[in-house]
């Protein structure tokens, strides 16, 4: 799995933050996420696709593939 952000769409909810915090995280100054680990281990792949499902501006991308 790879995992990308698009900071232009996020709106710093911070679900992803609360359901991933190994993966994501938020800047201090504005909310805006962090990607911490772009290609995050197996045992937390079922969290970052929860992350990616619950995120209301739809700023994370998510590539099974990798």
């Amino acid at each position: 799995m790879k995992v990308s952000v698009d900071e232009a769409k996020c709106c710093g909810a911070g679900q992803c933050v609360l359901l991933a915090p190994e993966v994501f995280d938020q800047r201090e100054d504005d909310g805006i996420v962090v990607l911490l680990d772009e290609t995050p281990a197996e045992h937390l792949h079922d969290v970052v696709r929860e992350a990616a499902s619950v995120c209301p501006a739809a700023a994370i991308e998510l590539s099974e593939n990798a």
